[in-house]
């Protein structure tokens, strides 16, 4: 019989990357459910958060960055923009191109968002000790900036 306090259970659970891709989903979810109350989600944040970090970016580049697909980046900087969080405007020299910066009021908003992702990395990680919570966080950093890893995600994103 399965055990259902485990949220990947059974022989699944020795498969790291169903471990990772199941806690993402965990992840992911709690932090939408507390961003919802504010009329976003974790894409709004990224994108906010790219901003906020690189300055005005291309609606492109930004997509690019995050690896988010056109339609979604249309919709989600919609959705900014009606929350007065991030202006969109046509590029001044290729009007085919649209810039997106971050408004006043997205850099107010920021840190409130800031303090719910904490929050929910506290939630997610609250049965580590400080020392698995850094092992942790640098194992990923370390996927994270793979350029192996991401050259093959790219591969699979575009369908190549």
């Amino acid at each position: 019989m399965l055990d259902d306090t485990q949220l990947v259970p059974g022989s699944t659970s020795e498969h790291t990357v169903c471990l990772l891709l199941k806690l993402g989903q965990v992840a992911f979810r709690m932090a939408d459910e507390r961003l919802i109350g504010l009329g976003l989600r974790l894409r709004h944040y990224s994108i906010l958060q790219a901003l906020a970090d690189r300055g005005e970016m291309s609606q492109v580049d930004i997509g690019n960055c995050l690896r988010i697909d056109p339609a979604t980046m249309v919709t989600t900087l919609d959705d900014l923009e009606q929350h007065g969080l991030a202006v969109r405007e046509r590029h001044p020299s290729d009007r085919r191109r649209y810039v997106i910066t971050l408004t006043d009021k997205g850099r107010v908003t920021l840190p409130e968002l800031d303090r719910i992702i904490n929050a929910v990395q506290d939630d997610v990680f609250a049965d580590l000790d400080p020392a698995e919570r850094d092992d942790l966080h640098r194992a990923l950093t370390s996927l994270n900036t793979s350029k192996r890893l991401a050259s093959r995600y790219d591969k699979v994103r575009s369908g190549s």
